[in-house]
């Protein structure tokens, strides 16, 4: 594994990106050399059934600073950015998607703030082109729902667009969960703040890797992995029906031996059956939540696997699969 030295590491998350992929490395390779300064661009490949790890297979022959990760599956878009994160040299970190909706050049722009001291500097979106009123709007309830939720202040109107220090970086690698939420992770762990503002591009081309039922689940991994708040909910929930429901009894009891209003009701009994059953399976399902999470983490099983890492370095696959477990911080 490489520990050549060099100030920038670019991780590029990339998902059946063909289309674009060749494009993407253009415009970084022209925003980087800009900064005059020694770098690395580290695409990892998570489960792409098109060409765009050939693409970058090839690249990699030709240019010392291109490295493909390349997983055995998809893995999801959070564990590709960690295993970039592990596999990354420089100084400074800087994670942006493959699709060319973040634009490369505001990566100069954070390089300035990190140079000015400040250790996190995230790219912050004033607008949103392309994007629908649906998922703008779902994305702006979701930054508003995770703030309220958790203790942890998760900058609203960012994604995992951002650079991070080499310290930064080290902390995040000792960092063991399995449901991972980087942005949110990166927020927990502190140190110097600061954002860059831009506008979000559309899709240079293809399709978005992030449908409604990927954006559920990235969800509730961001709300289950910072906060017990859902738990704590569901629990004040249970007293408030359980209280209710007795004072109704208690109205049930009354009218039954002081007045003649009650009368046999199949109708009512069945209502309140489904509505006091069906809050109590939502309440199940939010402990559930908690619990597969639990059972994820209790199995231990890395957070990758890698296929083969190709730079000219390592040129040469490496035969069959190989767990690839998250380096420690002093390899």
């Amino acid at each position: 594994m490489s520990t050549r030295s060099v100030m920038y590491s670019v991780i590029v998350p990339m998902y059946n990106e063909e289309e674009v992929i060749t494009t993407t490395f253009e415009r970084l390779t022209e925003v980087m050399k800009q900064t005059k300064e020694s770098y690395e661009l580290i695409f990892v490949n998570d489960g792409s059934k098109d060409d765009s790890a050939a693409i970058i297979t090839e690249l990699a022959t030709i240019h010392d600073e291109v490295i493909l990760i390349d997983f055995s599956r998809n893995f999801g878009h959070q564990i590709a950015i960690t295993a970039g994160m592990d596999y990354a040299n420089g100084q400074a970190i800087i994670i942006i998607d493959a699709d060319l909706q973040d634009p490369p050049e505001v990566m100069l722009m954070m390089i300035e703030k990190w140079k000015q001291g400040y250790e996190v500097v995230y790219g912050k979106r004033i607008k949103r082109k392309g994007e629908t009123w649906f998922k703008k709007t779902t994305a702006k309830l979701f930054y508003r729902l995770l703030r309220m939720m958790t203790n942890v202040e998760v900058p609203t109107d960012t994604g995992d667009f951002r650079l991070i220090d080499r310290k930064v970086c080290d902390v995040l690698k000792g960092l063991k969960e399995k449901n991972r939420f980087v942005r949110g992770l990166i927020s927990w762990v502190g140190f110097k703040q600061a954002s860059v503002e831009f506008i979000r591009e559309e899709r240079f081309a293809g399709v978005t890797k992030y449908p409604l039922k990927r954006m559920v689940s990235f969800a509730l991994d961001a709300i289950t992995s910072f906060s017990y708040k859902p738990l704590r909910i569901a629990t004040y929930v249970g007293f408030a029906i359980s209280f209710f429901s007795f004072i109704y009894l208690l109205v049930v009891v009354y009218q039954r031996i002081f007045t003649d209003s009650t009368e046999a009701g199949w109708a009512s009994i069945i209502a309140l059956n489904l509505l006091f059953n069906g809050i109590i399976l939502i309440l199940l399902g939010v402990i559930g939540e908690y619990i597969g999470r639990i059972y994820d983490e209790s199995k231990n099983r890395p957070l990758y696997i890698v296929r083969e890492v190709v730079s000219q370095e390592n040129t040469t696959p490496s035969t069959g699969n190989r767990n690839m477990e998250r380096r420690e911080s002093d390899e």
